[in-house]
């Protein structure tokens, strides 16, 4: 059961037929009691709060967190993976709240809930309310945008200027509740099968860990993914990523042998200096680089695109249980959600934000790998691209990302790592060194400016300015910021990475 079995779907269709409950949930019995206390199915004889225990660990007990980290699972079998919508409810109502007020929202419709978002954000007058996101990104639902905000520019700004405070509060409800109505839409099917518990007794017997942010190994760059992070992460295997430079390593399921060696040599040239290796399970480069990782005794991490019980491609799964004993399989759906090609790139989001550094190795002209380098750059990540024969079908997504700025090209095998060592540390690593893990991180505005230079070819200020996308003031005081740091210089013509 996960987003699809768990919550009475199956990949995002109805079943046929009204599910156990639906009366109630349509009649306004009491459709909030559902949700822990209760999420969980009230009628149900198991103990949701002791298998939430065994997934846990010490964590499960923290005082008045439970009832969240419940609402968090319930959450993460009611939306797809992604869905801005619900990531930017839970960020401002919190877990529990939302989710008790989303099933209320089945029966008494949106109105309620908009009230709630639009209090939330009010802040000290109607004037103040603060947008609810900022938008989504290509491939994830999201339809509040930033539903609850004041735009002095449109109806809303008109309104502060020719209203009174009550009004403005009104025409804003009014509208975030529009926005609302295509999400619970959307959530309605999972939302009536809501059985939370089910899928806590399911994790435990697999034997999973439970991660939640907050938590001390919830991986930081997740968070930069912001409402599009996940809710919940189901892990098998060890935390590994905390603290440490990591480098991505995907490319084509269908490598060529020049492939295999390039992501061979990355992998080991990134395990000599402590990092971990992160990719996708798949066949292919990603299998490649978690083999070589492991044979150099390097922690690895494969991103599942279902749930974590679901080892996929079968012809892996020997593979991928050996990487949960040598570093770890984390996934962001329930146990028994299966992979689908919509999950696949949605999970490619997270390869990009657990890594410091991606590199593709080999890439068609629509590779999926592509995708995850695109995540990488949104997220101002250094992005790597390994040059093949240039009439080689599975270079040319590679040399189109070079060709475009979007990606580095890798000239040695080190490249990649050094870069994350660097970021990480605030230092350069050479191979062989011992890597320092613990450092402090580096401003967005900094990795961007960067990214932009290389490492032989100076550039003028004002074309960082353009290549990051940034002010020339911002670029000016990063690049000051980046010197200070070590990870640029200054020389005749312009600036160049150390």
């Amino acid at each position: 059961m996960g987003p699809g079995d768990a919550a009475g779907v199956d990949d995002g269709r109805p079943r046929r037929g009204r599910p156990p409950g639906a009366a109630a949930c349509r009649t306004g019995a009491g459709v909030a009691d559902r949700a822990v206390s209760g999420v969980a199915d009230s009628r149900s004889q198991r103990d949701p709060h002791a298998a939430l225990d065994r997934l846990r660990g010490a964590a499960g007990h923290r005082s008045g967190e439970r009832e969240e980290v419940l609402a968090r699972v319930a959450w993460s079998t009611v939306v797809e993976p992604g869905d801005a919508d619900a990531g930017q409810l839970v960020a401002r109502l919190g877990a529990g709240r939302s989710i008790q007020a989303a099933l209320a929202a089945l029966d008494s419709g949106p109105a309620a809930l908009a009230e709630l978002l639009v209090g939330a954000g009010a802040g000290a007058g109607a004037g103040a309310c603060a947008g609810v996101g900022t938008g989504t990104e290509a491939g994830a639902r999201g339809s509040l945008g930033s539903v609850g905000s004041v735009d002095p520019a449109g109806s809303a700004g008109s309104a502060v200027r020719a209203c009174d405070e009550d009004e403005v509060r009104d025409r804003l409800v009014e509208s975030t509740a529009a926005a609302l109505v295509p999400a619970i839409a959307r959530w309605r099917p999972r939302l009536l099968r809501l059985d939370v518990d089910a899928v806590l007794s399911a994790a435990s017997a697999i034997g999973c860990a439970l991660v939640v942010p907050g938590d001390p190994d919830w991986p930081a760059g997740i968070d930069d993914l912001g409402p599009h992070a996940p809710l919940v992460l189901w892990r098998r295997g060890a935390p590994c990523t905390a603290g440490r430079p990591s480098v991505a390593v995907v490319g084509s399921r269908a490598n060529t042998i020049l492939g295999a060696e390039a992501a061979a040599e990355i992998t080991s040239a990134a395990a000599d200096v402590g990092c971990v290796i992160v990719s996708g399970g798949a066949h292919g480069i990603d299998a490649v680089a978690h083999r070589v990782a492991m044979a150099a005794g390097a922690p690895t991490v494969a991103v599942l695109a279902g749930g974590i019980d679901q080892l996929y491609p079968a012809a892996n799964t020997a593979m991928l249980r050996a990487v949960a004993e040598h570093g770890a399989l984390l996934a962001e759906c329930p146990p028994g959600t299966r992979p689908s090609r919509w999950r696949f790139l949605a999970r490619n989001r997270l390869i990009a934000a657990l890594a410091t550094t991606t590199v593709i190795v080999e890439a068609g002209a629509r590779s999926g790998a592509l995708n995850t380098a695109n995540h990488a750059g949104q997220l101002g990540r250094p992005v790597f691209a390994v040059p093949g024969p240039y009439s080689s079908p599975a270079s040319v997504g590679c040399h189109r990302l070079i060709a475009d700025r979007r990606a580095e090209l890798v000239v040695q095998p080190r490249d990649p790592a050094e870069t994350a060592v660097r970021l990480c540390s605030g230092e350069r690593i050479v191979a062989g060194a011992e890597v320092p893990i613990a450092g402090a991180r580096i401003d967005p505005e900094v990795l961007r400016v960067v990214d932009a230079l290389t490492p032989r070819r100076p550039t003028p200020v004002d074309e960082v300015a353009r290549r990051s996308g940034l002010s020339l003031v911002d670029t000016t005081d990063a690049l000051a910021l980046a010197e200070l740091q070590g990870l640029v210089q200054h020389g005749p013509g312009g600036w160049t990475t150390t």
